[in-house]
């Protein structure tokens, strides 16, 4: 396996030519730059007749298709989409999406190809290309968490949605960065993720590398994490569609935990019926994940079957028109920006059949974030416990993790302010009887205006620019996360799909959200749908 802290060179590693230790402010670089010597391992082979087969923009029906009339094979895909990598890895400034490349992924395609000559595709995603958040674990790659910590951590384990997606037939093809332990954009270990729509913004997180993968095609679908947002925020600004599921609905063993009370897992691809596809295969019960037993009887037959272009019509949908993040102020531009989107996509559902029901606020709407933040109590109890069933782990508890002073600065504070705090302190009962109010509070304004589902944008205000100094300063000035929305459906437990809704006049994308009753993930499936195929809003950035 390649070595993600050093890039070999006649036997001496980079850092040792130099002789020199890399500075904090260069380590993600330096790091980031050997996903290039995976990449080497991973083409090194002899060469494929070539293929005609466009991977940008490419649906897992497409790829199918392709296969099926013997125009594409699971390897020449796979070559494919490592090209894109070295491609992009080598393009100033980088995006640093990729934390790590599967070194076997083109000899698990040729693996593939020979299943699908002798007995068809192994399962319904056969040689999808996955691009996998780091926070999840894979026995065959390291698991970072976007740390230069966990450079060399090689789990002993797969999740459990690793194994079901390997079982449908998909390749985990990369990891991806992320925010250093599930927060914000950037980390000690492959540094800044940049917004490819305009790379002097953030790419919202924590899943950015997934969001900045999936958009310039440097796989065919992503898995993201969302503990407060973190599969929707880089959906909605990379022009993706990003699921959050039913809390109960996907297991999460095998994934650090930050709030197990609000993680879960989903889709991050460039189609509904992509996104659909891959729930069916990563939903349901899991004994290593017991709140996933609620699942049990929820679940339909296929997602991706169900949905329908005319979904819409006849929907009672309300629109969420009062910004839950405090810092936005109506007469922002961006905020302007974003509501003649959000007016548009109004309108765009009316002509699709939808009664739209302008709410303009529920009771206690703005209060969301603050309620959602007041939940500092199980992060470090959940944490440990994760790194206890690590014994090969370099760390073993959160403490241990930030007395090494190497974690990004911001992220670092931020932690260090969860530490000593329990579930069993009485500011986590006041922290769940809110939640539960605000749970009531949905549900009854849904109740009483017959509502199937509400609608809100992801975000009120267009992603910010990067601070200068963001991987150095524990308080950097960049408005991370303005005009966030995305905290409701953690919250409230509920589900929500986020779905490309246009553009702002300085073409940055624009998501908009569908949020229902726990266990409608189809029902909001077939909305998004049928918005998406009524608008075609999904746009790629340009090269």
């Amino acid at each position: 396996m390649f070595s993600l802290h050093r890039l070999r060179t006649g036997g001496r590693t980079v850092c040792e030519d130099r002789k020199e230790t890399p500075r904090k402010g260069r380590r993600g670089l330096a790091l980031a730059s050997t996903v290039l010597t995976g990449l080497a391992i991973a083409i090194s082979a002899a060469p494929l007749p070539a293929q005609s087969f466009e991977v940008e923009e490419a649906t897992i029906a497409g790829v199918h298709a392709a296969m099926r009339s013997g125009e594409l094979t699971c390897e020449g895909l796979v070559r494919h989409y490592l090209n894109r990598i070295a491609m992009y890895q080598n393009r100033p400034p980088r995006l640093n999406a990729i934390a790590n490349v599967n070194p076997h992924a083109l000899s698990e395609a040729r693996q593939l190809d020979a299943v699908f000559t002798e007995e068809g595709p192994r399962g319904p995603l056969h040689c999808i290309p996955v691009l996998l958040k780091d926070q999840v674990e894979t026995s065959d790659m390291p698991t970072t968490y976007g740390s230069v910590l966990f450079k060399d951590f090689v789990p002993r384990r797969d999740a459990t949605i690793v194994t079901r997606l390997k079982d449908a037939g998909a390749i985990i093809l990369a990891k991806t960065n992320m925010g250093e332990f599930a927060s914000r954009y950037v980390g000690s270990g492959f540094g800044v993720i940049r917004n490819p729509y305009d790379r002097t913004r953030n790419p919202s997180g924590s899943s950015g590398g997934t969001g900045v993968g999936i958009t310039v095609n440097l796989g065919m679908v992503g898995i993201g994490e969302d503990t407060g947002g973190s599969i929707r925020g880089p959906s909605a600004v990379h022009a993706l569609v990003g699921l959050r599921p039913t809390l109960e609905l996907v297991s999460r063993f095998g994934m650090m935990p930050a709030n197990p009370t609000t993680d879960t897992m989903g889709p991050m691809t460039r189609t509904v019926t992509d996104a659909a596809l891959v729930l069916d295969v990563i939903a349901g019960y899991d004994p290593r994940d017991p709140v996933t037993a609620r699942s049990v009887g929820r679940i339909p037959e296929s997602y991706a079957a169900g949905l329908q272009p005319d979904a819409l019509s006849g929907a009672r949908i309300g629109v969420i028109r009062t910004p839950m993040d405090r810092r936005v102020g109506r007469t922002m531009e961006g905020f302007r920006q974003v509501r003649a989107r959000v007016d548009a996509a109004v309108a765009e559902m009316r002509g699709l059949g939808a009664e739209v029901i302008d709410l303009f606020t529920i009771r206690g709407i703005d209060e969301v974030n603050e309620i959602f933040n007041l939940n500092s109590f199980e992060t470090e109890e959940a944490t440990n416990a994760y790194l206890a069933e690590h014994r090969n782990a370099p760390y073993q508890t959160l403490a241990a993790i930030l007395l090494t002073g190497q974690v990004n600065p911001w992220r670092a504070r931020g932690l260090a302010d969860l530490l000593g705090k329990t579930t069993r302190d009485p500011g986590y009962l006041e922290y769940l009887l809110a939640r539960d109010r605000m749970r009531v509070t949905v549900l009854k304004t849904m109740a009483d205006l017959d509502l199937d589902a509400l609608v809100y944008a992801t975000f009120d205000h267009p992603p910010t620019e990067i601070a200068a100094d963001v991987e150095q300063n524990p308080q950097p000035r960049d408005r991370y996360g303005l005009g966030d929305n995305r905290l409701i459906s953690p919250l409230t437990g509920f589900p929500a799909i986020t779905v490309p809704a246009g553009f702002t006049p300085d073409g940055l994308p624009v998501g908009i959200e569908f949020m229902g009753r726990p266990f409608t993930e189809a029902m909001l499936l077939g909305f998004a749908y049928a918005y998406e195929q009524g608008t075609n809003h999904r746009r790629p950035p340009r090269r």
